[in-house]
């Protein structure tokens, strides 16, 4: 039995793809595996607060040398890290803004990617404290930014998300991109029946 950590990310509601693939995955994934278990968290619709100074104050001291200030400040971040551990398998929706994840994901990043939790500094370097786990990340594009596409270099959010997962050990990573949806409707319609096809076959694989 697993328990997945299935995360939205987008500022739509109905209308976003995004959740709309995840939603799919997800209810694929509970049909096929009905003993596993999924907590479910909203970004999009219900942010987490920016670090802040008594948050980075908190994070660089012993607990027991904590105020009052940083303990508020850092508890999300002790909430979200339990979290995140707790699970197996993570499920993300995360549509491309401006090139790149959302600003309500990169507020989830910045409170989980935290020293002593879930990355350590070594003598050999940094050493992800995340292993053993997968990720399964659905997007939703405008453009198309695949390989050997002329756009493939405005593509910061694959790169960017690959790179901070592996860098918390999280390296078994798989991207189903649901993109070209404002490049008409044969683009669209063509690239909706491709990510519902890796949905499908993610379910009988991942």
């Amino acid at each position: 039995m697993a328990h997945i950590l299935h995360i939205d990310s987008s500022a739509r509601g109905e209308r976003s793809v995004s959740r709309m693939l995840t939603q799919e995955f997800i209810q694929g994934w509970k049909a096929a595996h009905p003993t596993d278990t999924v907590t479910y968290r909203d970004l999009g619709h219900h942010p987490v607060p920016f670090v802040s100074e008594a948050w980075i104050a908190a994070a660089f001291s012993p607990p027991e040398a904590h105020t009052p200030e940083m303990i508020e400040a850092i508890q999300p971040s002790n909430q979200l890290i339990d979290e995140l551990l707790a699970a197996d398998r993570y499920v993300f929706g995360v549509p491309m803004y401006n090139l790149t994840i959302p600003a309500t994901f990169k507020a989830y990043i910045d409170q989980i990617v935290r020293a002593g939790r879930t990355f350590a500094v070594t003598e050999a370097g940094y050493k992800g404290l995340v292993e053993g786990k997968k990720a399964l990340v659905i997007t939703a594009e405008g453009g198309q930014y695949r390989p050997g596409m002329p756009t493939e270099g405005y593509n910061f959010q694959e790169p960017y998300l690959r790179g901070i997962l592996g860098f918390m050990g999280i390296t078994d990573v798989t991207f189903i991109h649901g993109d070209g949806l404002s490049l008409g409707d044969e683009v669209r319609e063509k690239s909706m029946t491709e990510a519902k096809a890796a949905i499908q076959q993610a379910i009988e694989t991942w």
